[in-house]
Order: structure tokens, then C-alpha cells, then sequence
């Protein structure tokens, strides 16, 4: 790994969870890690359950927007943790990849999309823990 590591957080729409973790990580690591996010298949907006869920933490979404997926990306990430995009992260040698099993929050109330926050929170902190002693 270089000395700042390098994680990319992939779903398909790049609308919820890729957006939650980016989100989560640039903020707990705080310049130490440079972090980005991207889809398979991205769609047009961030859901708007997302967007409130992460302004209850103090965080603003309202910059970002859904990415696509492409091979740089994949290349320059000493990291990349997939989150339900499938077969279509393309796969190089010498990276680290993660698949995070998380519900989508796709069409669900902020109460859930609440839920699936906390939980890539949580999996974000344990990740930076990891970078921080690997770096």
C-alpha cells in the first residue's frame, strides 16, 4: 500500500450504500485515507432516505452524485469493497477486495435506511482501524 491508502466503495447505483461508506470513511479518517465511490450501473440522483439519514450524523450528501464504475478506478484503489454489485467489479491482481453483504436501501423508509448506516459505519471504523496499523 502506498502511504496514504486508496479505497473505493462500489454498489450497483452508486445511490446508497457506495455513498454511505465513502461518506463515513472520508469523515472517521479524516485526510488519512483518500476514499471514492462508484456503480456498475449508476443511477441518476442519491436517494433521498440516504441524504437524511446521513445529515442526522452531520453529514452532507448534497454535493455527491452516482459515479460509474470504470477500470481506473478499480486500478488506482489499493482497497475496493463491493456492496451487491456482482460480477461487474473487474478484478486485478495485487488489490484488496471486500464484498460487504448489506441490505439495499433502495425504496426503504429512513428508519431502515438508518439501520444500514449504522452498520457500514461500523464496518468503516474496523476498515480505518486496519489502513491506519497497515500504513
Amino acid at each position: 500500500m502506498s502511504t496514504t491508502p486508496d479505497v473505493l466503495f462500489v454498489c450497483v447505483h452508486n445511490a446508497g450504500r457506495s455513498q454511505m461508506a465513502a461518506a463515513l470513511l472520508a469523515h472517521h479518517a479524516a485526510g488519512r485515507v483518500t476514499v471514492r465511490s462508484a456503480g456498475s450501473a449508476p443511477a441518476a440522483t442519491i436517494n433521498p432516505a440516504v441524504h437524511a439519514a446521513m445529515a442526522e450524523v452531520g453529514l452532507d450528501l448534497s454535493r455527491e452524485f452516482p459515479k460509474p464504475l470504470t477500470n481506473d478506478a478499480v486500478q488506482a484503489a489499493d482497497v475496493v469493497v463491493t456492496m451487491g454489485c456482482g460480477d461487474a467489479c473487474p478484478i486485478y491482481p495485487g488489490k484488496r477486495y471486500l464484498d460487504w453483504e448489506l441490505a439495499d436501501p433502495a425504496g426503504r423508509s429512513v428508519d431502515e435506511v438508518r439501520a444500514i448506516r449504522d452498520a457500514i459505519d461500523a464496518r468503516v471504523r474496523t476498515l480505518l482501524d486496519d489502513l491506519v496499523l497497515a500504513s
